[in-house]
């Protein structure tokens, strides 16, 4: 007997709801808390730096929206991500056709969110040595406009939303989404009890602001996570292996 070829995931009820979504998301990427000079690596005479500057600014293109698209400014917040030379296997995409942008309500869920990354990075690179690793991060608020489709509590009945060690279930509905058009989702953290938005299109984003620096200090061998707000001060720990 032929058998049949396995069928695609039936996503009509699960994509059933949706919410009018007008607030801020909380976006969570690396940053300095401390300013470099951008051409301190040309040269240690700071006239040069100005000449540096001024060529520069001489032609550089002209925008309206610079925090949005400049690289040296808030680049990374929005459109970095759109860009299909940064598109990367994530939750809701396979890397190869479309970017997803992700957000939360709050900072906490984003920390545990982008702890676990850094500390798969940590484990892969330093993870048999006893030291700690350190990093900054910087957060921003970011407008969000959007209709989004509402998955909060579909994980219940659909358990792969929120899957730890597979994105098979969420890349396809990822690509599901993409083909219809749609803006993104709301959908349970799967790293914790918060929400995360996974948003599609870079025009439902507007108006990033500077919110706070955080400080990641990870020790992988001994399975050890603190996370700084003042630095020096801890805020969050945790054993980021219990995020996996």
């Amino acid at each position: 007997m032929t058998k049949a070829p396995p069928r695609s995931p039936d996503f009509a009820e699960l994509l059933a709801a949706n919410v009018d979504f007008h607030g801020d998301l909380v976006r969570n990427i690396p940053g300095i808390r401390t300013s470099q000079h951008l051409f301190d690596d040309l040269s240690s005479d700071p006239a040069d730096w100005d000449v540096a500057i001024a060529a520069e600014a001489a032609n550089r293109t002209p925008t309206d929206a610079a925090l949005i698209t400049r690289p040296f400014d808030y680049g990374t917040v929005i459109s970095y991500t759109f860009d299909s030379a940064h598109w990367q296997a994530t939750r809701f995409s396979d890397g190869t056709r479309y970017g997803v942008w992700y957000g939360s309500l709050d900072v906490e869920t984003t920390v545990f969110e982008t702890a676990w990354h850094w500390y798969r990075f940590v484990q892969d690179s330093y993870g048999d040595l006893d030291r700690e690793i350190v990093t900054e991060r910087r957060v921003f608020d970011v407008r969000c406009d959007s209709l989004l489709i509402d998955l909060r509590g579909r994980e219940i009945a659909c358990p792969q939303l929120v899957d730890r060690t597979s994105y098979a279930f969420t890349q396809a509905l990822g690509r599901y989404l993409h083909e219809q058009g749609q803006n993104g989702v709301l959908v349970r953290s799967a790293r914790s009890d918060g929400t995360n938005a996974a948003v599609l299109r870079a025009s439902r984003l507007s108006n990033p602001r500077h919110r706070a620096w955080l400080t990641y200090r990870v020790n992988a061998l001994r399975d050890r996570f603190v996370a700084e707000r003042p630095r020096g001060r801890k805020w969050l720990s945790f054993a980021p292996s219990s995020l996996g």
